[in-house]
């Protein structure tokens, strides 16, 4: 995400680019699609870099060559269109104003009035207009102007259709004469491309790059010579972003809709995939000084969800022996920054996101925050001058970020400024109230939060000291201004606008040393409301209202004359010029026909003498072109008497940052034109050092009296990490001289850190995880352990690795793992693994306990079918295969929201409700979970029994769930033909396993007839008998295929019982019963016998596939107990038994 600095004076503005956007009818939504990099976002997008926020490189700066506006420096290489050479601007949507905003246009528009009346003759500009003809509906436009001595510009005009969500038109127009007119090349690009965006390599602005909609065609048109001829190439992949090198002009990286970079070195022509899995936005070129190679590229890829790696691959090799890997282990996901000298990763300790920083491409180390800073958000603002400035969101904060600043290697931070104001931007970024002047080293100015009140404070050496702004003397009109610090100051708005016509713009410029331009209030604290224009010619210490109204103020001439705009949806004819820091400003005629104003393009370089406003003379006319050429408004060229010394201070306190700066600055009306080889930017002198010139170092804080002392965490130690990696260490005083402070011996000496010999010292603050940052490993594959070390003498500190399972390996110091170690389990189970560290006076140890498990590939849940109410059932699992590791059971009974857990594959349960119970449990090993559900049945009382399958079943058993349903479906069939059971009242369960085996349930039927519950069970106990009679005379049959029949009988063995229905003992009503039920068998044996005679003999079982024996059907049974009619039962074979629930 990234954090947005207020460095423009308007999003509208910039010295070679411009967006125009037109929203002709209310309510239409702006482009949200994302812009490549390169190009122009459209519609209201502030300036910043669309990758992160991390990737700003420096803060503040306005580039050389840009006329006004942006002015946020990027990383080198990078083709922006806030940067050199770009701007943006949108036409404002005149139905869509809201009740607040038309009473201020109406009062604006008075005020003009009454000064339009007062003015003296006005003064018409040297100016030329040209209409892009034919592009009327165009609501987008993008411009590039080469400058520096060149005379071309390229406009880019589209219609943008918001319903589709796509560019359906587009023109192209080039301009050889400084903007005077246009040429239309829509023959030459191909009279039906529809272009969406156009590229400016930073290193040649010669080379030019345009993209086709990929809606109707994917491809790109190169120029060589600044759009006067192109080459047209098919591409195989859509861009979303380009990233250019910062010293190679041809080498570029597109990043594809699909998550591919691709890399071309021939300018586009041709292009070779480098990575797939590739995490948005998170892609660099290599550094000249810092990596090894020129053609190095840094990529996050993404492993899985919520794992990614940070990798390092040569240019058109990134294959996986040709990878490189800096960190060993996973990353947090979107987390690598790769700026100036740092890398910034975010690692996975312990559930918690640590952050990582490496210095000049050396090892990694934990960046070290002030104790108790638990940040949920950090982003990283600058790394300028070799030093970071972080944003922290702490875990207290909702709306209002940190500040902190480090060291040289970034990693160990002290606060800067507290409560500081955040907002999000258009696309999920966070914007950080945060202003660099530009021109000026160390000061600063930031908005931020005091009791509920927003106020704006200014900094003059980088953040150490901060105070509130002076306001102005008098108003515009010389009335006194009453406002008594700290009761009421001057606040600036310092965000950049979304809507480039509302105030909220800052700007400055390094040719302008000490002019600094911005919209604001007089009062309490900030507001949006009656926000006016104030400027500083001394860097912040003196303010004067320039206007009443909102206005775009740009440099001219580098920066030695100023242009103002207004802001108004009131078309315009007149800019105002002041040649003595906006002290005075003059009229100017630009126009003969008033102009509604869309946006200005200023020429690149640093003179900037030529300017061109776009606009409309209707809302529905075509694009009007207005250069205005300045060059008659000087008189001559600059000299060396045109030129008066200013010296910077801090209201009157000359020594700032440890230098007396004296700058030079163009005489205050010298109309004339600055030089380049004339301009000396300032005279630096050193001071000697004070305590001001000290900020507290990191665990120490600043008392009310300016001293530094220990905060109450921490315990000043006597070795630092220097001694981790060295012999020598920079003591503390508890005060640290800023890295651009240049102040020289005074009280150098008696707040600077003493290098002294690292002392042997018990090594402390051993730390030992993962390199996934998680307690799993996988069985027979590398986990990698990272150790690192605190505090301890790295040359006399060895390491003993202790992996658990009877493997150890030692090390004769920690650089020797820098890597990490390596080590590969061979069974799996829960391992203590530790990490000691010794010297002669002692060790820290440090352990973890990791989980080595395997890949679970399924989990089976055992139960019987039908159980008794109120009885508990044992449920069972089976795992494949069988020895993972530790699992975790989830067991969900019916539809309850929570699960029982349990840590073996068993559980008891009591059902007390007849009917039909859902049964779910879930077996998770590490990242691995696999699920299995059955259904019970639940009854009062049933008779089951248990049989077997003739041995050509097992055979063709599969080992299926859904094997043994269609067996068990087939079973039931066959015994409902033989036995005639009602199908509501039979159940078969095929039990897995080999051999096979089923069991056949008996339960009551569905619809209750009137009788006692004793007769219930009277008629189950017989339909129990003639199942089992049936199944004794094997009339329990069925063909498995042509030529296979499957037996099923009565089994001799039951399996283990899975419902507990006994009371533990055997009691002799028991006994009685299980006499009582052999007598009742041979009664209805001998029935059988006598009814059955010859039936049996005249069967023909081989008439059908699946022909059973043919019985007579129980007749109509009396629940009271009748005797049973039309049945011919054998006498049970005294060998089977069955069961009785």
């Amino acid at each position: 995400m990234a954090p947005r600095f207020a460095f423009c004076l308007l999003v509208v503005f910039s010295s070679a680019w411009i967006s125009l956007t037109s929203t002709l009818d209310a309510g239409t939504k702006p482009d949200a699609k994302p812009a490549p990099r390169g190009q122009v976002a459209h519609i209201g997008a502030p300036p910043r870099d669309p990758r992160a926020p991390q990737d700003l490189a420096h803060f503040g700066a306005l580039p050389a060559g840009s006329f006004g506006g942006l002015t946020s420096e990027r990383e080198a290489g990078e083709s922006w269109p806030e940067w050199e050479g770009h701007a943006k601007v949108s036409r404002q949507n005149q139905a869509g104003r809201t009740e607040a905003e038309t009473v201020r246009t109406r009062r604006d528009a008075e005020t003009w009035s009454d000064l339009e009346a007062s003015e003296q003759e006005e003064v018409q500009l040297a100016s030329s207009t040209f209409a892009l003809a034919g592009d009327t509906a165009h609501n987008q436009a993008m411009v590039h102007w080469s400058g520096h001595n060149s005379s071309v510009i390229l406009m880019l005009t589209k219609y943008y259709d918001f319903s589709a969500g796509r560019v359906t038109e587009s023109s192209l127009w080039r301009s050889t004469d400084y903007g005077s007119t246009y040429d239309k090349l829509n023959q030459k690009v191909g009279p039906k491309t529809i272009l969406s965006y156009l590229y400016v390599s930073p290193n040649n602005k010669r080379k030019i790059m345009l993209l086709t909609d990929p809606e109707v065609e994917s491809s790109l048109l190169i120029s060589l010579d600044e759009g006067a001829s192109y080459q047209k190439h098919s591409l195989a992949f859509d861009v979303l972003s380009l990233l250019f090198h910062p010293e190679q002009e041809d080498w570029i990286l597109a990043y594809s809709h699909d998550q591919k970079l691709y890399v071309s070195v021939e300018f586009g022509r041709r292009w070779q995939l480098v990575h797939d899995g590739v995490v948005p936005n998170r892609f660099y070129w290599s550094r000249l000084g810092l990596d090894k190679e020129q053609g190095t590229i840094h990529l996050e890829i993404s492993i899985s969800d919520g794992r990614s790696q940070y990798i390092t691959c040569k240019l058109q090799n990134c294959s996986e022996g040709n990878q490189g890997k800096p960190f060993p282990g996973f990353i947090i996901p979107n987390s690598l920054v790769v700026q100036d000298e740092y890398v910034f990763i975010q690692v996975p300790v312990g559930g918690q996101p640590v952050h990582y920083v490496s210095y000049r491409r050396h090892s990694f180390y934990p960046v070290k925050l002030p104790k108790y800073t638990l940040p949920k958000d950090l982003q990283i603002i600058s790394t300028d001058d070799n030093q970071v400035v972080a944003a922290i969101q702490d875990w207290h904060q909702n709306d209002s970020y940190n500040l902190y600043m480090s060291e040289s290697r970034g990693l160990f931070f002290t606060l800067m400024l507290e409560n500081v104001v955040s907002s999000g931007g258009p696309e999920g970024n966070i914007m950080i109230d945060l202003y660099e002047v530009a021109g000026i080293k160390g000061v600063f100015l930031s908005n931020k939060v005091v009791e509920n009140q927003v106020k704006t404070y200014i900094t003059y050496n980088k953040g150490r000291d901060w105070r509130l702004l002076r306001a102005p003397a008098t108003d515009l009109q010389g009335k006194s201004v009453d406002c008594e610090q700290p009761y009421c100051s001057l606040h600036l708005h310092l965000h950049v606008s979304e809507n480039p016509y509302t105030s909220g713009n800052i700007v400055s410029k390094d040719t302008a040393p000490g002019v600094i331009i911005a919209s604001g209030v007089v009062g309490p604290e900030l507001s949006t409301t009656n926000v006016s224009i104030f400027i500083t010619f001394d860097a912040g210490n003196t303010w004067k209202e320039a206007f009443q109204e909102e206005y775009s103020v740009f440099y001219l001439n580098q920066g030695g004359s100023l242009v103002a705009i207004r802001h108004t949806p009131l078309p315009i004819r007149h800019i105002w010029l002041s040649f003595d820091e906006g002290r005075n400003w003059d009229k100017f005629s630009f126009t003969s026909s008033p102009l509604y104003v869309d946006g200005v393009l200023g020429e690149p370089g640093e003179d900037t003498l030529v300017m061109t406003i776009f606009g409309h003379f209707s809302h529905r006319s075509e694009w009007q072109l207005v250069k205005i050429d300045f060059r008659s408004v000087f008189q001559r060229r600059c000299t060396s008497r045109d030129y008066v010394t200013w010296q910077l201070h801090d209201e009157g306190e000359a020594c700032i940052m440890g230098m007396k700066r004296i700058f030079h600055k163009l005489r205050v009306n010298g109309r004339c034109v600055k030089a380049r080889d004339q301009y000396v930017p300032q005279v630096s002198d050193s001071c000697p050092c004070t305590e001001a010139d000290f900020e507290c170092d990191y665990g120490f804080e600043r008392q009310v009296d300016g001293s530094c002392s220990p905060a109450f965490w921490f315990v000043p130690s006597a070795t630092s990490r220097d001694c981790i990696s060295g012999d020598s260490f920079l003591n503390s005083t508890g005060y640290r001289k800023a890295l651009s402070n240049n102040c020289t011996e005074g009280t150098l000496l008696k707040y600077s850190p003493r290098r002294q010999k690292c002392p042997s010292q018990v090594p402390r603050g051993l730390q030992l995880f993962t390199s996934e940052g998680t307690l799993v490993a996988t069985l027979h594959k590398n986990v990698t352990f990272l150790v690192f070390l605190e505090e301890g003498l790295s040359s006399t500190t060895s390491i003993t690795m202790d992996f658990g399972d009877g493997t150890a390996i030692s090390y004769v110091n920690i650089s020797s793992i820098e890597d990490g170690v390596k080590h590969v389990y061979s069974k799996v189970g829960i391992y203590q693994v530790s990490a000691t560290a010794s010297n002669v006076l002692g060790f820290d140890r440090v352990t973890l306990y990791l989980h080595v498990t395997c890949q679970l590939e399924q989990v089976q849940l055992s139960a019987p079918s039908v159980v008794v109410k109120n009885k508990a059932v044992n449920f069972t699992t089976t795992l494949r295969p069988n020895n993972v590791g530790t699992v975790t059971y989830y067991w969900w009974f019916d539809n309850k929201t929570e699960p029982a857990t349990s840590l073996d594959g068993r559980m008891s349960f009591t059902f007390s409700q007849e009917g039909s119970h859902v049964v779910t449990v879930q077996a998770s090993v590490g990242n691995t979970v696999h699920q299995d559900q059955m259904t019970l049945s639940v009854y009062d009382y049933f008779k089951s029994q248990i049989v077997a399958f003739s041995s050509n079943l097992d055979e063709a058993n599969p080992g299926l769930p859904e094997w043994r349903e269609d067996i068990g479906r087939v079973v039931k069939r066959s015994v409902i033909q033989v036995t005639g059971i009602s199908e509501d009242q039979l159940l078969v369960s095929v039990l897995p396993g080999l051999p096979t085996t089923a069991e056949i349930f008996i339960v009551p039927e569905r619809r209750t007839r009137v009788g006692s519950v004793e007769g219930r069970r009277t008629h189950a106990e017989q339909l129990s008998q003639v199942l089992l009679s049936a199944l004794n005379q094997d009339l329990v049959q069925f063909t498995l295929k042509a030529g296979v029949r499957v037996n099923v009988y009565a089994s001799r063995l039951s399996p283990a019982p899975l419902v507990d229905i006994s009371d533990g003992s055997h009691s002799s009503t028991a006994i009685i019963m299980l006499v009582s039920g052999a007598l009742m068998g041979l009664a209805v044996f001998a029935i059988y016998k006598f009814k059955r005679k010859n039936t049996y003999t005249t069967e023909q079982p081989d008439k059908e596939q699946e022909v059973l024996p043919s019985v007579t059907s129980i007749a109509d049974t009396k629940p009271e107990g009748d005797k049973l009619d039309g049945v011919d039962l054998q006498q049970p074979d005294p060998r089977t038994k069955g069961g009785s629930h």
